[in-house]
């Protein structure tokens, strides 16, 4: 094999590009399937978990607060205007 002593040149896209092939296309192939493989097993893994979270346990005490009374009617002092902020 000889090698030339003049560099080879090429222009700045496509030296940012890489080659085109069989190799690449199997990288990326399984790189999914792994990705897709690992999801699937940590979705397996946390779904009981995902599951009890998200049961329905009947009413919850916060709702109990939309059934409380009106609140009481304020009446301003004298000589303070209706709605200001009282001090």
């Amino acid at each position: 094999m000889t090698y030339s002593s003049r560099p080879t040149t090429l222009n700045a896209t496509r030296a940012r590009q890489g080659r085109w092939g069989k190799h690449m296309l199997w990288v990326l192939l399984f790189g999914t399937l792994l990705a897709a493989a690992g999801l699937f097993a940590a979705w397996t893994w946390k779904a009981p978990q995902l599951a009890q979270s998200n049961s329905n346990n009947g009413p919850s005490h916060a709702a109990a607060q939309f059934d409380s009374p009106e609140p009481a009617v304020t009446v301003p002092q004298n000589g303070a205007k209706p709605g200001a902020p009282t001090p």
